[in-house]
This record gives structure tokens, sequence and C-alpha cells, in this order.
């Protein structure tokens, strides 16, 4: 099968897994859940049908093993995640994972030096439990097992939830590679931004990830009256919220490459006649050096804290998650740059401002990363694309970065 097909195949493929969701009309999949399963099974075909050993870790991530033909050498692993954020576009993850197992049958049956992991995450997005690349995490050795504990809107915890999908969350720790049995991962994933589209280039070589810190925070004022309580004697949560993410905006734009999020709030008691007494929230901070994000992290929660004074309303962080940024590996950054080279495709060195696996995965062996032009730099929506041509450069480039790693050998 040439490489133009097995890129057409790639594009099909995410076309039916798009169908799995949660909600008719939308593309939700978290982890654990019936769509996850669905798309499993999937996977698990087209891996076997390239000549794949097929496993579920007792983490949920789904690895498709092809032997090289030194039998004790370490595995080189290729994979992104299967999850996506609600109302999702159909590339963010599963786009890398396609790839790998197209990569795996471009080989046409030629055997590596070393044996090939292509590793389908089963959570990086955290919607569902409010915790990150939990897929990444364990098979790192880096999954805290207090993590379990967390529970979804609905009550459920990680560790009901994982038992529901068939796993055993005693065996967290098995999920977990030996430092010996790998030596490099890599990551395609599209861009979700306009760089790339902007310069008119199809790929960028990804040289560091971003670090980033997650807080869930709180306003508690005090509901009342919509009607009956005046104006100067409100303790409006909302209110001291509203504030709080113009303040997030304003402190954002005022330090150069800063990015500052506030993604989700919940209103309660949500009635259109009751001045809102609790406020929960989101707040997501970026960039490359991590002391500039810990810097504009603790510079927040101080202005939260003072708005919360002024206006009589308390203010919380209930709940902290931080990623420190990560380089990618010099030596395998360095082959992926040599192999888009070699397949004649202009491409941008760049820093990623989402968060990935590989960032996690590089606590465990090097990693690197490739990234493929989203049209519009849109991503986590529903008008997310690719270009075919695209994906076909990607797919060029993984066979030849293999290749390049094989020479090395």
């Amino acid at each position: 099968m040439s490489l133009s097909a097995l890129a057409g195949e790639v594009l099909k493929r995410c076309d039916l897994l798009a169908t799995y969701s949660e909600e008719p009309g939308k593309i939700t999949r978290r982890f654990p859940s019936v769509a996850m399963r669905q798309v499993h099974a999937c996977l698990t075909g087209w891996m076997e049908s390239a000549d794949m050993s097929v496993r579920m870790d007792p983490a949920g991530n789904l690895i498709g093993h092809k032997k090289g033909t030194q039998l004790f050498s370490p595995d080189f692993l290729i994979g992104s995640h299967l999850d996506t954020v609600p109302d999702a576009g159909k590339y963010d993850g599963i786009l890398g994972v396609l790839l790998g197992v197209a990569v795996v049958k471009a080989l046409d049956g030629r055997r590596l030096p070393f044996g090939l992991d292509i590793i389908g995450f089963c959570e990086e997005e955290g919607i569902r439990f409010r915790a990150p690349y939990l897929g990444s995490l364990a098979l790192s050795g880096r999954f805290d097992p207090r993590l379990l504990e967390r529970t979804d809107p609905a009550g459920v915890s990680l560790a009901d939830a994982l038992r529901d999908f068939g796993l055993d969350p005693s065996r967290l720790g098995e999920a977990a590679y030996p430092a010996k049995k790998v030596f490099g991962y890599l990551e395609t994933h599209i861009e979700q931004g306009p760089v790339l589209d902007t310069r008119n280039l199809r790929l960028g070589v990804v040289e560091a990830i971003v670090g980033q810190t997650r807080l869930w925070l709180r306003f508690e004022g005090k509901a009342g009256h919509a009607g009956t309580l005046p104006m100067e004697l409100r303790q409006d949560a909302l209110a001291a919220a509203a504030e709080f993410v113009l303040t997030v905006e304003q402190h954002a734009r005022s330090v150069d490459g800063l990015r500052a999020t506030v993604g989700s709030m919940a209103v309660a008691p949500g009635a259109v006649n009751v001045v809102p007494g609790s406020i929960r929230l989101s707040l997501d901070v970026r960039h490359r050096q991590d002391e500039i994000r810990e810097e504009a992290t603790a510079a927040l929660l101080g202005q939260a804290a003072g708005i919360g004074r002024r206006r009589g309303v308390e203010f919380h962080a209930d709940q902290s998650e931080s990623f420190q940024a990560v380089p990618t590996d010099a030596r395998l950054t360095g082959l992926l740059a040599a192999a888009v080279e070699a397949t004649g495709h202009p491409f941008l060195r760049m820093v990623s401002g989402a968060g990935h696996d590989a960032a996690v995965m590089a606590a465990l062996t090097p990693t690197t990363m490739l990234f493929v032009r989203s049209p519009g730099g849109i991503s986590h929506h529903p008008d997310e694309a690719v270009r075919a041509d695209d994906v076909l450069a990607a797919l060029e480039v993984m066979v030849a970065f293999l290749d390049k790693v094989s020479g090395e050998w």
C-alpha cells in the first residue's frame, strides 16, 4: 500500500472514530466510557491487521507491539491520546495514534532492529476527573494513587470508573514501563494553533513544551433575592469572579509569552432571580519559562484574594496541578529535523503552547514531537481540520525518522 493510500486511510479512520461519542451530534469521548471502548475495538482490529500484538494495560492505555529483529532490545514508542474535550474536533490526539499504525503498515513486513509500541493513551485532556495525562502518568511510572479518589461531576470516583471499565485500580502500578525497556518516544500531533498555517508550512519540529498550572478556584458570597437585596449590600460571587476573569486577561496580556485562561465556571444557585452565592471556576496558566509561570500564578491568586476582600466574598483555591516546561531531546529532535529535510518539506522549529503526553513521557525516555498544520489554527472545536497532503507529509517524515533511528542503532 502506498504512503498516499495509507494517509487517505488514516483520514477515513479519523472520520469513523469521530462517530463514537458520548453526545449525539458532537464528538465527546472521555475515559472511561462506552465510546472509548468502541474506539478500542476498532483500533485493536487495525493494529492486529498490521501484524501487531495488542494489549490494554492496567491504566486503560491501548498498546500495539511490532517485534524487532533484536529480541532483547528496548522498544521505541509512538503515541498520542484517544480522549477528547467536549464537542471536539476529529484529529486532536487520535491523528497521531492512527499515523503510528500507518507507519507500521508502511514498513510492509520489514522489521526494524528494535520493537515498536504504538500507544493510544486513555486520557490526556483531564476533563472528567479534573486530572490530565492519566494514561501517560501511569505508563511513565508517575501516577499518584491519590488521583483514584477524584470524582467526576456525577460523584463517581476514578477508582470506580476504572472498575466499571473492567480494570483493577490496585494494578495501576503494573502499567509503568521499566526505563531500560524503552529508548525513545515520538508524538505526532496537530499544532492546535495558527503559526504553521500563517507561514504556509505543513510541519513543525517541536523543541520544547510549555509549563502549565491548572487550578480550580472558588468564590463564596451570599445568595439573595434579585429584587429585594440592595446593590450596595450584595456579596455577589459571580461579580467577583467576573472581575477576576478580566484581571486574568489583563495580566496575561502584560507578560510576553504568558497564556492565562478561565475556561470553566459553575454558578450556584443558578436561578435567574437569585444573586449568585457561589462560583467555581478553573484557571489555566502557561509559559515556556517555569519561573515566569509560577510568578504569574502567585500574582493572580493574590489578586483574586484582594477582589474577594474588597467585595466581601471569600476566595478559596481548592486544587492545583503543575507541569514543568519540558525541552524535547536534542538527539531525537535532530534526527526528526533531518527526516523532514530528507523528505523535502520546509518546516519550522517551534515551542508547543499546548500540553502533550510527550511532556510526561520525557521523565521516562527521550522524546520528540512533530506538528502537523492546523488550517485556520482551530482546535478543540468541531471545525478542527487537517489537509490530506499534510498528513501524507507527516507519514513520510515518520517513516524516514524511524529509518534514521535504525541507522544509528
